[in-house]
């Protein structure tokens, strides 16, 4: 089978279209024909041997897949061969094939293409995980979300949007913009300025909850755009500024948190949490108000392409590859 692999740690220029090696599925596993693998910002750092998952090259890329149910390994309930599925892996979707723990493949609603499914996993999960577990964001509540043109951005402000929160999206373009209000965000504010934009929005009171992907420059100002009782959850740091540093005297002044969201060692670690969330997102894909904002799809041979499109905070949305 054709697969878009790392085979030297020098970045995304140099990731390529190669035979591997063919797929079985193992007790409690999946085989998955892919029709269309998603791309995210860990590819980029995982081209590079930059991520905390360090898999020895060659290796597959691609975390997000959605397709069909190729055949099912001893001990799988609930799926059928040829049934439309989306699914979630570290690595290796980005391939004619992908083998998943079936606890990591969902039944791929109708009204979304395999196209919307490929954008669906690690984004929408990761959304939930952050908003529901590590902010417990609750309805009424007013959430910031930074990078919110981004895949994990446009995600957050949707998850966000159905759980009753009020959101205020921080892009750095007007291009962007269009892309947050199209996914929901409430008010729109530019990377510069952000904090003044937060307190006129809020009349001085500040945002409960504060979704950083972005790290670096915004981060100080985040934390003095939270509410008493706020919430700024960390995420990741794709401004590639370093990691900011806390002074924890302000978190004792303003009675505020900063938390952690480590969705991958969280839940794909814990059996069954992952079919946990997708309990949570299948209605909020049912009413409309999930719908994933795709940036740009491009063919499995021109996986370099979106790769850059990602590392050089291009994409609005998901980068999706068109595998079939």
């Amino acid at each position: 089978m054709r697969a878009a692999q790392v085979v030297t740690l020098t970045g995304p220029a140099d990731v390529v279209v190669q035979e591997a090696p063919d797929l079985t599925p193992g007790v409690g596993e999946v085989l998955v024909e892919v029709h269309a693998a998603g791309l995210a910002f860990p590819d980029v750092l995982l081209s590079r041997g930059q991520y905390q998952m360090k898999p020895e090259p060659p290796f597959t890329l691609g975390a997000d897949v959605a397709g069909v149910v190729a055949a099912l390994g001893r001990g799988v309930t609930g799926l059928e061969v040829g049934q439309r599925v989306a699914g979630v892996i570290p690595h290796g979707g980005a391939a004619e094939y992908a083998v998943l723990p079936a606890d990591w493949v969902f039944p791929l609603p109708g009204i979304l293409t395999f196209t919307e499914g490929a954008a669906l996993g690690m984004n929408y999960l990761t959304a939930d995980f952050v908003l529901h577990r590590r902010a417990q964001v609750r309805p009424g509540e007013t959430v910031l979300v930074h990078g919110a043109a981004g895949g994990v951005g446009t995600a957050t402000i949707q998850v966000a949007k159905a759980m009753g929160a009020e959101v205020i999206a921080v892009v750095s373009t007007q291009e962007k913009s269009v892309v947050a209000r199209a996914a929901g965000a409430d008010h729109i504010l530019f990377t510069d300025g952000f904090l003044n934009g937060v307190k006129s929005l809020t009349e001085g009171r500040g945002v409960d909850v504060v979704v950083d992907v972005v790290g670096g420059e915004v981060f100080t100002d985040s934390l003095r755009a939270l509410a008493q009782y706020g919430r700024l959850v960390v995420v990741g740091f794709a401004a590639g500024q370093g990691i900011p540093e806390v002074k924890v005297n302000r978190l004792l002044l303003n009675n505020i948190d900063v938390r952690g969201a480590g969705w991958g060692a969280a839940v794909m670690t814990t059996p069954g949490a992952m079919q946990e969330q997708w309990a949570r997102i299948e209605p909020m894909i049912d009413s409309g108000v999930v719908r994933p904002p795709i940036s740009a799809v491009h063919q499995l041979d021109d996986v370099a392409h979106g790769l850059l499109e990602i590392d050089e905070r291009r994409a609005a949305g998901k980068v999706v590859l068109a595998v079939r």
